[in-house]
């Protein structure tokens, strides 16, 4: 009997819905060809939900999510919803709440794509940063006195437990261990001023690296990683980083292999429920006029299905995608594909079903 996976779909705001409804045509054709079902909830959050009803999450939607073995994510962010309320009241929120506290990005540069780099290739920019998902600066612990005044006081507070540390540590490791590339961690901080934080992230690298001994570990400042993206990413295997530095820098790294336009990640509750989701944003401008390329949220449908174990799957969907880029798209930006967001996604379901 082929198994089953439910996967709540989130499509969200602006073009969320049209890059999803492509990755799901591919999803649906990979399935069918390596014999296992995907069984599909469709929810409606998002800015349109909000403005109609005021309502962010209901309150028994994280119960709901963890009967899920996915979730699937188009994008969230409206241009009538002032910045912050979705982001805090929804993506945050569920990463939080489900404990998805790992953020995994890879960085690849495919066949075809147009790199801002001089002279990099495909092979020399595929590398993956592990973020802390869930502590940091992003907690949201912090105040304001006196606002509004000459003597206003704003303090955020980066809060980092050992627990929390540790764990997306210990995950980098894992993961670099079974990613079996250059089996090289990097660890990306502020050691020289950022001191408590760091220190304990330092501390905790190393004591886990010692039961890592098949591992190779090195530790970069943030502002070095940037500048070695830029000159040197074929230096980098795995990075492991906090929340803040490391949404900073897996921007960068959208940007080094070709954009946001093929840019995919997950957040992830290794025994939990996880979230998949192009990094793009929900580009409004472009909705309903079928330009939008689909191409990171088909690409994230590929981790997830990797991340639910169909393997062969998953690398049929990337082999998709990467025949796409080398012979069919003309540039990854919107409009200029040479091709319509529903012809992509056609195609890529028709090369992933072979």
């Amino acid at each position: 009997m082929a198994k089953t996976y439910k996967i709540a779909v989130i499509g969200g705001d602006g073009t969320g819905p049209e890059v999803v409804a492509e990755g799901l045509k591919v999803l649906n054709a990979a399935s069918a060809k390596y014999g296992f079902k995907l069984d599909y909830t469709n929810f409606d959050f998002g800015g349109e939900r909000y403005l109609k009803t005021g309502e962010l999450l209901p309150e028994s939607i994280f119960d709901d999510l963890r009967k899920f073995d996915a979730i699937y994510l188009g994008a969230i962010g409206h241009p009538e919803v002032k910045p912050g309320i979705l982001e805090k009241g929804i993506l945050l929120r569920m990463r939080f709440e489900l404990e998805q506290y790992i953020n995994l990005r890879p960085v690849k540069l495919f066949p075809g794509v147009d790199c801002p780099l001089k002279d990099k290739k495909p092979g020399d920019i595929d590398f993956v940063v592990v973020r802390e998902n869930t502590e940091g600066l992003y907690t949201g612990a912090g105040g304001v006195l006196k606002k509004g005044t000459p003597d206003e006081i704003a303090t955020q507070v980066s809060i980092n437990t050992r627990k929390g540390v540790e764990r997306c540590v210990r995950y980098a490791f894992d993961y670099t261990k079974k990613r079996n590339k250059d089996k090289k961690l990097t660890l990306c901080g502020k050691t020289n001023v950022l001191t408590y934080a760091f220190d304990l992230w330092e501390r905790t690298f190393y004591e886990v690296a010692r039961e890592y001994p098949e591992i190779k570990t090195a530790y970069a400042h943030v502002d070095a990683i940037t500048m070695w993206f830029v000159k040197n990413p074929e230096w980098f295997d795995v990075i492991v980083t906090d929340n803040l530095f490391g949404d900073i820098i897996t921007d960068l790294g959208a940007m080094i292999q070709g954009g946001l336009g093929i840019a995919a990640g997950g957040n992830i509750n290794p025994g939990g429920v996880s979230m998949f989701e192009p990094m793009g944003g929900s580009a409004p401008k472009y909705k309903g006029q079928n330009v939008i390329n689909p191409l990171a949220a088909i690409c994230a449908a590929g981790m997830m299905l990797e991340f639910l174990g169909e393997k062969s799957a998953a690398d049929a969907i990337e082999k998709s995608v990467r025949e796409l880029t080398s012979t069919k798209i003309k540039c990854l930006a919107a409009g200029k594909m040479g091709y319509s967001t529903v012809e992509i996604g056609d195609m890529a379901a028709d090369l992933a079903g072979r």
